[in-house]
């Protein structure tokens, strides 16, 4: 059975099979809490062999003294949204977001959490939504998802004890899915701490909330997983955990078993829009960092060093005759930017950033985007077998950056080879119209062929061949060659495909 990502809602049509989608704003409000449970076997009750015993003494008595001391900081979010009615093919997200490439991604076809659009006042439509939240201070300051309350006209709060309030939005961020809202008139509101630590995999945790309206909920798991990339952006970098959460959890907090917060609800893992023990949540080292800049500013500032980077596969690892493939390869420092400022260049390894290791790119992208701009920071790079140290100034993460368009054309191809070991058939650049002065393009790739696995595509141009620039299809072949006869396995190739350029390791055929 295939499985899908889905929203929470309030309303929403079945999810088939093969859909999926981030947890919406339409959701009812509910709350991931990890209560602290109570070990040890019960009173008055027989006595217990070894072996029983030990394994009652495993087993947690209950949750309540958590749940009573963090239940009160959890608050329901209720959004409303006026404006024209959405189709069957508009997005609720953010352009450009992560939340935007989910719903891209999967399709809208029976999203859970996809909102009804009644008809209002004048013939105006407008959707009503719900999600979760938590107090961060006595003042009223609240936690929530930025799709729950993107592009909302009001929001309104309610308390643990029923009271309702209006609220704010102070800012959000799409890039993490996470909000800053706002409520005024009282100074006593009972909060929750984030935690300065990451659960440990197995570590208990426990949810409260509202599931499809039923509020107050319980329910109680564990972290089952850390650090999970679930394809919503370049900082993914989710808590998985399996305790049962559905529609409603959206912006909810996961506490650990001290009260504290681990990680903000966000998305599940589902082929029916209902729980299946896998949930993910926005850790709380990440809720700090953005959650501060969005106190302070209203906006998020990330560092930037301006380069393309791709992780350091198996194959790559062996052509760049590296011991361990791990590290971020770069594969086109921006012109100007501040990677190419301080001397990094395309097929340079980023192992290091300030001492620290750096395990592959996604992890790159993180250490960099939590660092302010203007700070100075060291890269560690491996160049050609060697290693050194660059000094960059991080600028300021753009916050429209165009996506690059494929490039290349089908007409005006001359000079047209064949490299038959990869499946290829290629052109000097400046023989094909729009493609550019440097390279050879890719006028042909013949299907099932290495080059295809690879994922070459027509169009695209080869810049430069195990660390030669290339000009003509008989430099690929010399290159080719050369790699063979050096007794490689397989070549390193820069490939630009429209305004992106990544290394691919392509296998030498020695037959």
């Amino acid at each position: 059975m295939s499985t899908s990502v889905s929203p929470s809602a309030n309303k929403g049509r079945p999810i088939t099979p093969r859909r999926a989608a981030l947890l919406a704003s339409a959701g009812l409000g509910a709350v991931l809490i990890f209560a602290a449970p109570q070990w040890g076997p019960q009173p008055n009750l027989p006595a217990l062999s070894s072996a029983a015993h030990a394994q009652n003494a495993t087993r947690p008595a209950g949750f309540a003294d958590i749940v009573e001391k963090v239940k009160p900081a959890v608050i329901g979010v209720r959004v409303k949204v006026n404006g024209a009615a959405t189709t069957g093919s508009d997005s609720p997200f953010p352009p450009g977001s992560p939340m935007e490439r989910f719903f891209r991604r999967f399709g809208p076809d029976g999203i859970p959490g996809m909102p009804d659009m009644p008809r209002g006042p004048r013939g105006r439509n407008f959707s009503m939504g719900q999600g979760s939240g938590f107090f961060i201070s006595a003042d009223g300051f609240a936690v929530t998802n930025n799709h729950v309350v993107d592009k909302a006209d009001s929001v309104e709060v309610t308390t643990d004890d029923g009271k309702t309030y209006t609220a704010k939005v102070i800012g959000s961020d799409p890039k993490t899915d996470l909000a800053l809202i706002k409520v005024d008139g009282r100074n006593d509101f009972p909060f929750a701490r984030l935690a300065d630590q990451q659960p440990r995999i197995g570590d208990w945790v426990l949810a409260v909330g509202n599931p499809f309206g039923l509020g107050g909920t319980v329910t109680a798991g564990i972290v089952s997983a850390r650090g999970r990339d679930i394809g919503a952006g370049p900082y993914d970098d989710f808590l998985q955990i399996d305790a049962p959460v559905n529609k409603g959890n959206s912006g909810g907090p996961t506490f650990d078993v001290d009260g504290n917060v681990v990680g903000v609800n966000t998305a599940i893992f589902s082929p029916s829009g209902g729980s299946i023990g896998i949930a993910f949540a926005i850790p709380s080292d990440t809720v700090r960092t953005v959650i501060s800049q969005l106190k302070d500013k209203g906006v998020v500032t990330r560092g930037w060093i301006g380069v393309q980077i791709q992780p350091v596969t198996d194959d790559i690892a062996d052509s760049l005759g590296l011991k361990k493939s791990s590290g971020a390869l770069v594969a086109e420092p921006q012109d100007n930017g501040p990677a190419a400022k301080a001397g990094v260049q395309s097929g340079d390894v980023i192992a290091s950033v300030d001492g620290e290791p750096v395990k592959d790119a996604r992890d790159l992208a993180k250490k960099i985007s939590g660092m302010a701009p203007g700070s100075a920071v060291k890269l560690g790079v491996i160049r050609k077998g060697s290693e050194q140290t660059l000094t960059v100034t991080l600028g300021e993460f753009p916050r429209d950056q165009q996506q690059a368009a494929r490039g290349g054309s089908d007409e005006g191809r001359r000079g047209q080879t064949d490299v038959p070991r990869l499946g290829l058939t290629l052109a000097p650049a400046d023989n094909v119209a729009g493609a550019g002065a440097e390279g050879v393009v890719v006028t042909e790739v013949q299907e099932g062929s290495p080059a295809a696995r690879n994922g070459f595509r027509t169009g695209d141009v080869i810049l430069d061949v195990g660390g030669k620039t290339v000009s003509n299809p008989a430099d690929v072949r010399n290159a080719l060659s050369e790699a063979q006869s050096g007794g490689k396995r397989s070549v390193l190739m820069r490939v630009k495909s429209g305004n992106n350029t990544r290394f691919v390791a392509v296998p030498v055929n020695r037959g």
